[in-house]
């Protein structure tokens, strides 16, 4: 048994999870700085930043209205820390949801600001179940040799364990970790719920810069779930 380095958590070996397939969702995401704010202009950023986690919340709400329980999250900084928080904060009146959370290795968080490794740890405690993909506790990534396959198999196991993915993925990003998952999740008939940061400046220009207009465009968005196969 191993413990988490930032939260002292106990952490089990990825292999030892056993998941309700069909139940079970992977959500992954871009890191913040590859949120764009609207029209460009820096005193949107922190509109468009708070966009992106209303719709993340609203995709995890439409993957429990059709039924899916179990919710991994790759807990990279960014959208899979956010969307880790959303479950958490879902749980408290749905408690039959379960958030698994996947590192890569035991040292993924060593370059973290303070900020993303507080919220690492909150969401760490109240995982259902923290696990790792390598549990070499020395080892770390590098660009080639044995670190360089960390996260690809950290988003390869991460879509194998699940039968529908939540991406928030740009239109123009096709080498980010979260491009790797979807292809991979495509190529192996997962359904895939997606959207961008495209998608978000649409929804503000719709809205306009009012954050309670935004939050009722997308609370009323269609279940993208049934719009995929």
């Amino acid at each position: 048994m191993f413990s988490s380095l930032i939260s002292g958590e106990p952490v089990s070996p990825a292999y030892s999870f056993i998941p309700d397939r069909p139940r079970t969702v992977c959500i992954s995401g871009h890191r913040e700085k590859s949120i764009i704010p609207y029209s460009g202009d820096p005193q949107y950023r922190q509109l468009t930043v708070t966009a992106v986690k209303l719709m993340l919340s609203r995709y995890i709400d439409m993957a429990v209205e059709r039924g899916y329980t179990t919710f991994i999250s790759g807990l990279a900084s960014g959208a899979d820390l956010w969307a880790a928080q959303s479950v958490m904060v879902k749980k408290r009146t749905h408690p039959s949801l379960r958030l698994i959370c996947v590192m890569p290795y035991l040292r993924h968080a060593d370059h973290f600001s303070q900020y993303w490794k507080e919220v690492l740890e909150l969401v760490e405690h109240n995982s259902d179940a923290l696990l790792t993909v390598n549990t070499d506790p020395d080892i770390v990534y590098s660009r080639s040799g044995a670190g360089s396959s960390l996260y690809r198999d950290r988003n390869y196991y991460m879509v194998d364990q699940s039968s529908a993915v939540i991406a928030f993925l740009n239109k123009d990003s096709f080498s980010s970790g979260t491009s790797q998952t979807v292809n991979y999740a495509y190529r192996n008939g997962r359904k895939i719920c997606r959207f961008g940061v495209e998608d978000i400046h649409g929804i503000i220009s719709q809205a306009g810069p009012d954050i309670e207009k935004i939050k009722r465009e997308i609370v009323f968005l269609p279940n993208a779930f049934d719009a995929v196969e």
